[in-house]
C-alpha cells in the first residue's frame, strides 16, 4: 500500500522553505525499504531495484513526512571505458578499488510531488553525506560516483547543475552473466562526479592512503601471471619435485605447488581452505598452464579442494620444493647481492597450522634463502644450526636475535661455515651485556653501522 504518499499535508507554497526542510535519510527499516521499492515499481521507468552487493537507499520526504521520492546507490559497473579513463587506474587497481565508486542506480521524484529545483536540492543533499553514510555501513567511504541517463527520456540537466561531468555514451551492453554482456541497443549518457578532492589521484595511486589501505588488502587476491610464465614454473616443479601419486591424476603435485606459489606472490592466505578459494579464482587457461588435467569426457579444468592441498602438504618433498623456488627466484631476480646481511627469524604464519618456521632472507633485498620448521618440544636454536648447512655463509654476516646468542651457534657460524655473526644481547646474558656496555659506545649517541661494529677490536 502507498498510504505514505497521500496528500493529507499539502506541499508548502514557500518553495524555499520546502527545499530547506527536506528530510533525506538512509532507509534502514524493512517497511520503508518495501515502500521505496513499491514507489520505484510504480513510478520509475526501470522499475524496482534488485542489486547485489553494497547499496544504500535514501528516502526523500517533506517536513510532514510525506514521500517526495527515492534515491538508490549500488556497486559501480565493473567496466566503463570513459569512467576508467577519467580515473586513470589500471585494470588491477580497478578490480581492487571498485568498492570506492558507487552507481546512482535510481533517482525518482514522485510526479505529483515535484517542484522546481527539487532534484538539484536532493542531489546536493545526498552527495554531501553519501560517503560518510557508506563508511558507517560498509567500513569504507565513496570517492566517486557514476550514473547513466537515457537520452531518449532525460537530458541530465539535474546532474549537470549539480557539478557532474558528462563522459560520453556507453556502448549499450547489458550484463547477462558473470563475464558475458549482450547488446541492448540502448546506449546511455555517462555522468561522473568526484566526492573528494583528488579522488582520481587516490584511485590511481600506487598505494592507497593509510585510511583506505584496507580496501586493497580486503580485495580478493588473484593470479596475474600469463600462461607462458605459469608453464615455466610448472616445468621447474615437474622436473625437480618427485610425484607422490601412484597413478595419473587430475592434480599432479607440480600443479598444486604452482597454485601455492601463485597464492604467495598474490599475497593470498595459504591455509588449505584459502588455497581452495584461490584455486577456484584461476581461469581455465591458468589452470591448464599450471598442469591441471581435464577429467575424462570433459572440456573443463577443475580446481582442487581443501583435502587435495592437505594431502599434498603431508606428502610433498619439502627440500626439493625449496630448491625449485630458490632456482626460480634466481631466474627472475638474479643472485642475492654478495655483501648483504643474512637475517634468520622465526614466525608462526597463519597458514602453518601452528608451526614455527625459521626463515633466512637477505637484507635489504629480501631474497629468500630457505626455511626450517621448528620441531615440537624444541626451540629455534637447533633449527638455525640445521638451516646453516643449506646456506652459503662464507664471508657473510649472519644476524639472529637474542635466543641464538650462544657459544656453539657462534662457533658453527665462524668455524664451520666461514661467516661472521651479528647477535643481539639482552638481559638473558647479563655478564656479556655488562661487558659490551663497558667496552662499546652507546649506539644512540651516533649512527653505529655494521662496518664500525665489525671493525671494533674484541
Amino acid at each position: 500500500m502507498l498510504t505514505s504518499i497521500s496528500l493529507e499535508q499539502p506541499l508548502s507554497n514557500d518553495l524555499s522553505y520546502l527545499l530547506k526542510t527536506l528530510q533525506v535519510e538512509v532507509i534502514t527499516e524493512s517497511s520503508d525499504h518495501d515502500e521505496a521499492q513499491a514507489l520505484l515499481k510504480k513510478h520509475h521507468y526501470l522499475g524496482e531495484l534488485t542489486p547485489v552487493g553494497e547499496r544504500l537507499y535514501y528516502s526523500i520526504r517533506d517536513v510532514h513526512g510525506n514521500w517526495l521520492g527515492v534515491m538508490a546507490f549500488t556497486s559501480a559497473a565493473r567496466r566503463l571505458r570513459y569512467r576508467d579513463a577519467w580515473i586513470g587506474w589500471t585494470d588491477e587497481q580497478r578490480r581492487r578499488r571498485l568498492r570506492l565508486v558507487a552507481n546512482n542506480a535510481r533517482f525518482l521524484l514522485l510526479p505529483d510531488r515535484t517542484v522546481p529545483n527539487l532534484g538539484s536540492a536532493v542531489l546536493k543533499r545526498v552527495c554531501s553525506r553519501l560517503s560518510e553514510d557508506w563508511q558507517g555501513h560498509y567500513g569504507h567511504p565513496i570517492l566517486a560516483l557514476e550514473t547513466f541517463v537515457d537520452p531518449s527520456r532525460f537530458s541530465g540537466t539535474v546532474y549537470t547543475a549539480a557539478g557532474w561531468e558528462e563522459m560520453g555514451m556507453t556502448q549499450g551492453n547489458s550484463r547477462k552473466g558473470r563475464d558475458y554482456y549482450e547488446a541492448n541497443a540502448s546506449p546511455k549518457r555517462l555522468f561522473v562526479k568526484a566526492l573528494q578532492r583528488g579522488a582520481c589521484r587516490s584511485l590511481q595511486a600506487e598505494q592507497l592512503k593509510p585510511a583506505l589501505a584496507h580496501v586493497d588488502e580486503e580485495a580478493p587476491k588473484r593470479c596475474t601471471y600469463n600462461s607462458p610464465e605459469l608453464e615455466s614454473l610448472k616445468e621447474r616443479f615437474k622436473r625437480a619435485v618427485p610425484e607422490y601419486h601412484k597413478q595419473r591424476c587430475t592434480y599432479p603435485v607440480y600443479a598444486l605447488l604452482g597454485i601455492m606459489a601463485m597464492a604467495h606472490l598474490a599475497g593470498a592466505p595459504r591455509g588449505q581452505k584459502d588455497l581452495e578459494v584461490f584455486a577456484a579464482s584461476l581461469s581455465q587457461k591458468q589452470r591448464r598452464a599450471l598442469g591441471i588435467r581435464r577429467k575424462p569426457n570433459s572440456k573443463y579444468y577443475p580446481s582442487p579442494d581443501q583435502s587435495t592441498f592437505s594431502r599434498m602438504m603431508s606428502k610433498v618433498d619439502i627440500d626439493a620444493t625449496e630448491a625449485v623456488l630458490i632456482e626460480w627466484q634466481t631466474a627472475l631476480r638474479g643472485k642475492p647481492p654478495e655483501d648483504e646481511l643474512i637475517c634468520l627469524d622465526g614466525k608462526i604464519p597463519k597458514h602453518s597450522g601452528g608451526k614455527n618456521v625459521l626463515t633466512a632472507v637477505t637484507s635489504p633485498s629480501m631474497h629468500y634463502l630457505g626455511s626450517e620448521i621448528v620441531e615440537d618440544k624444541t626451540n629455534e636454536i637447533p633449527a638455525a644450526r640445521k638451516l646453516f648447512k643449506r646456506l652459503d655463509l662464507d664471508d657473510k654476516l649472519v644476524s639472529l636475535d637474542a635466543l641464538h646468542t650462544q657459544r656453539q651457534t657462534a662457533r658453527e657460524v665462524v668455524l664451520e661455515h666461514g661467516g661472521d655473526y651479528f647477535f643481539t644481547v639482552k638481559a638473558n646474558q647479563p655478564n656479556m651485556l655488562e661487558y659490551i656496555e663497558g667496552r662499546l659506545p652507546d649506539p644512540s649517541a651516533f649512527f653505529l653501522s655494521l662496518k664500525s661494529l665489525l671493525d671494533t677490536p674484541n
